[in-house]
């Protein structure tokens, strides 16, 4: 559905040459999130999002984004696996939540085709 596609290939790159933000954190400024755990919160919010707009979805559509979203978390969990469960900062709590918006994006334009 997403993952699959082109657009989620290059938001992947656009986060790996983004790593640096999440390799020194600057402590005093961290948060009581991990960075893990920051990107679950935002994806699962922009996930329900993106359910309650589409209300047509059925039953094994929602469970399809679902099965997509625990793909793009492995992914995730990857692609973190040194900074994951270090104390997230504001500036990076901005790229998440902007990295979740594009997440959505794409699942906007999937789910759009699939209900055409």
């Amino acid at each position: 559905m997403v993952t699959d596609k082109d657009g989620y290939l290059h938001l992947i790159q656009y986060l790996t040459e983004h790593l640096g933000l999440f390799e020194s954190p600057d402590p005093q400024d961290a948060m009581s999130d991990t960075v893990l755990e920051l990107f679950e919160e935002q994806l699962a919010a922009q996930i329900i999002m993106v359910c309650g707009q589409n209300p047509e979805l059925s039953f094994e559509q929602r469970n399809m984004v679902i099965r997509e979203v625990d793909a793009i978390i492995s992914d995730l969990e990857e692609i973190l696996a040194k900074v994951a469960n270090h104390r997230a900062t504001a500036s990076q709590s901005i790229f998440v939540s902007e990295f979740s918006g594009l997440i959505k994006n794409l699942f906007d334009q999937e789910i759009d085709h699939l209900l055409r």
